[in-house]
């Protein structure tokens, strides 16, 4: 009778050989980012070698006082400017060698933004706000921007409202529109720079959970500066920002200093 060889059996535990998983790339890599203005002769440091990783599908604030640097921070992250000196990576492109055509493209592909003030444009309707960056930055067919502010407005419970006009929502609802504008070119990321800072309390709150469920739904990467202690705690990821530095992280559940 031939005898029957035993195959070991592979090891199936996690780490070892091809499944082992890898870990996630950061959306956001910064290393020893530096910013500096010049006023005159005079030489402001505004950012002093700040690093730190994130990554995707996070849901992180950067909090601190008035001009501790939030402000400059989301500008770098989202290329409206650019560091004095260290690195920047943000969706696997060094963003710090991008031109001004190229930093304009790049925004238009992969970030989304959402203003304190709203930034509606008061002469369109609030679907038009929401369809305006697939006309002007990705020039998208008629068809496909139905079916992505259509699904937007609902998303944000608008659908009722797409026929008004700014002044005719209130302060939340225009955030609400904000929002979905910001989502609607299917972006990597999203900034809020102060986004409930108009808002009372209630409706804050709100607006962050829509934030929340939209990137749960769209696994898009919020990142959002504020000072309203009221809502800091909404976010899942804290980095605290004082005079141009960064003074610790927060993690929900958790905390992790340094």
């Amino acid at each position: 009778m031939e005898k029957v060889k035993t195959i070991p059996k592979p090891c199936f535990e996690p780490g070892q050989g091809f499944y082992k998983k890898e870990p996630a790339m950061p959306l956001i890599s910064a290393d020893n980012i530096q910013k500096d203005y010049k006023t005159g002769e005079v030489t402001v440091r505004a950012l002093k070698g700040l690093s730190f990783e994130i990554e995707p599908a996070s849901f992180v604030s950067f909090i601190g006082p008035s001009g501790s640097g939030k402000t400059t921070l989301l500008n770098l992250i989202g290329c409206l400017d650019k560091p004095s000196d260290g690195k920047l990576t943000v969706a696997d492109t060094d963003v710090i060698h991008l031109d001004r055509k190229q930093s304009a493209s790049f925004r238009g592909s992969n970030i989304g933004f959402i203003f304190q003030d709203f930034n509606l444009i008061p002469v369109l309707t609030v679907y038009e706000n929401i369809e305006y960056p697939l006309l002007m930055v990705q020039s998208v067919p008629a068809l496909e921007r139905e079916k992505r502010v259509a699904a937007l407005l609902n998303a944000v419970g608008m659908i009722d409202q797409k026929n008004k006009y700014p002044d005719q929502i209130s302060g939340g609802q225009k955030q609400r529109v904000a929002v979905a504008r910001a989502l609607v070119t299917n972006p990597k990321l999203v900034l809020a720079d102060e986004p409930t800072a108009n808002l009372d309390h209630k409706t804050a709150y709100m607006v962050i959970e829509l934030m929340k469920k939209m990137r749960d739904e769209f696994k898009t990467t919020f990142i959002f500066s504020t000072h309203d202690q009221k809502i800091v705690g909404e976010a899942e990821i804290i980095y605290m920002l004082e005079d141009g530095e960064l003074k610790g992280k927060e993690i929900k559940g958790g905390k992790n200093n340094g």
